[in-house]
């Protein structure tokens, strides 16, 4: 009965989101497309030509946006999870944490990348405190990986949630590049714990 009550209020919630109505309009697969947007009109990240690469892509809305505006450059999206095709992409199915999956990034790479961007959380628990940790676990593994790969004046995105792990993400950053700021959206719901570390210019 419970479980019911909550999947009706979820379906409610979708229904009165104006950023899930707005993403069938726009075609985007998701409503957080709109959170890359706004973190690129604010940060002004993405250009045409560059080499993007997207780590916890399904179901792609981020891949989605980075293919309108980098025209002839290059998208790599990867998650474990197989996604309809999206145009200028090259798709990598498989656990972003395991050595071969960052070995095959790495081989189709004959560049370096100028965006590194994370979506990625953990299937939540609903225990807010674990999910925090192990989201901002991912979160680091994907700062560390970026590390070997992305250009000097490169950027970083990554999403993150308020709690124990925060600031230790952050004096990652720091360590790791020379810009490094915190951002939540307002398509990110007021609700939601998220934000955005923007990370750039590698030390």
């Amino acid at each position: 009965m419970k479980k019911n009550r909550i999947s009706k209020n979820w379906v409610n919630k979708q229904r009165k989101d104006i950023y899930v109505r707005k993403s069938k309009v726009d075609g985007y697969r998701a409503r957080s497309a709109y959170k890359l947007i706004e973190i690129d009109e604010k940060f002004k990240i993405f250009k045409s030509g560059i080499c993007v690469i997207d780590i916890g892509s399904a179901p792609g809305s981020w891949s989605q946006y980075a293919s309108k505006v980098v025209k002839q450059g290059k998208i790599i999206s990867i998650d474990l999870k197989k996604m309809e095709k999206i145009k200028n992409t090259f798709q990598i199915i498989g656990d972003f944490t395991e050595k071969d999956i960052k070995n095959k990034i790495k081989s189709y790479l004959n560049e370096e990348a100028n965006i590194i961007m994370s979506d990625m959380a953990v299937n939540t628990t609903g225990i807010k405190d674990i999910d925090s940790i192990q989201t901002g676990e991912l979160c680091k593994e994907a700062m560390i990986f970026s590390k070997e790969v992305i250009s000097k004046k490169g950027f970083f995105i990554s999403k993150i949630f308020m709690g124990s792990t925060f600031n230790e993400i952050v004096a990652l950053g720091k360590k790791i590049f020379k810009e490094v700021k915190v951002f939540k959206p307002k398509s990110s719901r007021k609700d939601s714990k998220e934000s955005f570390i923007i990370c750039k210019n590698l030390r």
